[in-house]
């Protein structure tokens, strides 16, 4: 497991439209991150039309770990990441969805992980991978379909690039999201393609997950949108060493 100085941990929370779970979200973050040696909590709301900023100001208020970034208009999932990656301050940091479809605990498995890696990642695709509720079957049919294109036109070896629980070295975090250019959902991909192309070693992990009916993904417009990002993320980093 990560050593004493090692368990520094930045949490970064991507959030748009979260006025209803933030709170709870943010409750188990801070139950989990007070076992820690350091820790921050990094919620970047992406131009909520909602209360997401107060609700996270109102527990900011007692809670000086937890930071709100607010990015003026949504820019997408893959914007707030970069940002919240790029801000962080502690030796690891780690990037969670905000329904916690991976229990925050699972990071201590990621841990484990990041000792023989500068990046760690959940995985919902190998032995020991628990799926407590499974998305609908054209979701997951879906999803399969995506993870198999991917393998073979930018990430081999890499059986699940979109689960959103994944841990970095800060170094590596930095290097990674200072080049990153996507803002979408494919901004996974192309991390785990830099990753590769820059020589940061990644260990896929198997962690729990639960599907969260509320999610904001759209099977169809965001596999749409996802097949472009691809197909642009090789020209976009071509000259990448």
């Amino acid at each position: 497991m990560a050593d004493t100085i090692e368990r520094q941990l930045s949490i970064v929370v991507p959030a748009f439209d979260e006025e209803r779970r933030i709170g709870p979200t943010l409750a188990r973050l801070l139950s989990y991150a007070r076992r820690l040696a350091d820790f921050e909590i990094l919620v970047v709301d992406d131009g909520s039309r909602d209360r997401t900023r107060e609700a996270v100001r109102e527990i900011a208020g007692g809670e000086p770990a937890l930071r709100l970034i607010s990015l003026p208009e949504n820019h997408g999932k893959g914007a707030a990441v970069r940002r919240g990656m790029l801000e962080a301050r502690l030796p690891l940091v780690l990037f969670t969805d905000a329904d916690l479809s991976t229990p925050i605990e699972d990071v201590e498995r990621l841990f484990e992980a990041i000792d023989r890696a500068e990046v760690a990642i959940g995985s919902r695709a190998l032995p020991g991978s628990q799926i407590e509720v499974r998305q609908p079957f054209y979701r997951e049919w879906m999803g399969r379909g995506f993870n198999q294109i991917v393998q073979r036109a930018a990430l081999p070896g890499i059986h699940d690039s979109q689960c959103g629980f994944k841990l970095f070295r800060a170094g590596a975090a930095r290097e990674i999201f200072g080049r990153a250019k996507l803002d979408g959902f494919a901004f996974d991909v192309e991390a785990l393609f830099l990753c590769q192309k820059l020589g940061y070693a990644v260990v896929e992990v198997p962690v729990r997950w639960r599907n969260d009916r509320a999610s904001k993904v759209h099977p169809l417009l965001d596999a749409l949108r996802m097949a472009r990002d691809l197909a642009a993320i090789r020209a976009l980093h071509r000259k990448v060493s």
